[in-house]
């Protein structure tokens, strides 16, 4: 049997097609699978090419007899944003029945998408259902699609942007309120950002903490994004210490910088780990009150790119369907 040539669905296609609604609604599927053991995959491969240059293989698989593949990127020093890195490469996805190629999707658009929408799944299972503001430190690509997925699973007053020059927050908290629709302001006063907000979203590049526990309401829901390695580390140890932590995946901690950094200073054990997000979303119990800080981590898993690929997979073919 001669395999048939895969689709190609680039950036463009990737950013108007797969909506956060129906991204949020698949990766929550997919993040519950994965806690019930129902999917397969390992953790990323990373692997140097160079200075500040990386290339990235995540491979997994959504079920038995179900797509798999992987997603194959570089993450490179971006010369057009010298604070940035730049991913650049695609979610390779499989059919089950046959073992077929059969879609090459943008990796940089799918993941700009799903992880915002893991982050507004977990909000949706673990915020106060009347959390209204939203504080967003960074200003960049997440930012604005945190915004925008956040928006889908609460009903938002007004967004808070905090960025390292008043400058740059405020180009984009314009460009983000005509976007959008809501109030959005703009500061470099963190402990100003952070204590106005029912719910945090840390999607910057930062190396040492830019969110510290003392400025942090109770209640607060907050989800850590930008760091997606060991290394670079967005909130301080006491913050980490202080919530109810939700992972992606308990295997996945041993990749949580904020994480480690905490167990290494002896604050907690892996038993910090009230449970895995796809556990909440399967119905086990996330916050107990409304005082709770509750916090998920995020670094991203295959088994979400996949479910987002084969949802763009299913559109082009006219099947609709999400699930």
């Amino acid at each position: 049997m001669n395999a048939p040539a895969p689709m190609v669905i680039d950036g463009d296609e990737v950013s108007a097609s797969l909506s956060y609604p129906d991204c949020i609604e698949v990766v929550r599927d997919a993040m519950i699978a994965l806690s019930q053991g129902r999917t397969r995959q390992v953790l990323r491969t990373i692997i140097p090419v160079g200075d500040h240059k990386a290339f990235g293989v995540m491979p997994g698989a959504l079920g038995l007899d179900d797509f798999f593949g992987a997603k194959i990127l570089s993450v490179f020093h971006d010369k057009d944003r010298p604070t940035r890195s730049a991913h650049r490469g695609f979610v390779l996805l499989f059919e089950g029945e046959n073992g077929f190629p059969v879609c090459l999707a943008d990796a940089e658009q799918i993941t700009r998408i799903r992880t915002a929408a893991a982050s507004a799944a977990a909000t949706d299972a673990l915020a106060r259902k009347d959390a209204s503001v939203l504080t967003i430190f960074g200003a960049g690509m997440q930012a604005r699609s945190h915004i925008e997925a956040i928006a889908c699973v609460r009903d938002l007053s007004r967004v808070v942007v905090w960025g390292r020059t008043l400058a740059n927050a405020q180009a984009f908290a314009a460009e983000a309120q005509a976007a959008i629709g809501l109030p959005v302001t703009a500061t470099t006063d963190g402990k100003e950002a952070a204590q106005q907000a029912d719910i945090i979203c840390t999607v910057t590049g930062a190396r040492e903490p830019i969110l510290f526990s003392d400025w942090v309401r109770d209640g607060t829901h907050i989800n850590v994004v930008g760091s997606s390695g060991i290394g670079p580390i967005e909130i301080d140890t006491k913050l980490v210490q202080r919530v109810r932590f939700f992972a992606e995946s308990r295997a996945a901690t041993a990749q949580y910088s904020e994480f480690q950094k905490a167990k290494e200073q002896g604050v907690i054990t892996d038993d910090h780990v009230v449970a895995e997000i796809g556990e909440v979303l399967g119905g086990k119990p996330g916050r107990t009150s409304q005082a709770d800080v509750t916090l998920y981590k995020s670094i991203g898993h295959i088994v979400q790119d996949l479910a987002a690929a084969s949802v763009l997979y299913r559109q082009r073919l006219g099947l609709t369907e999400i699930s």
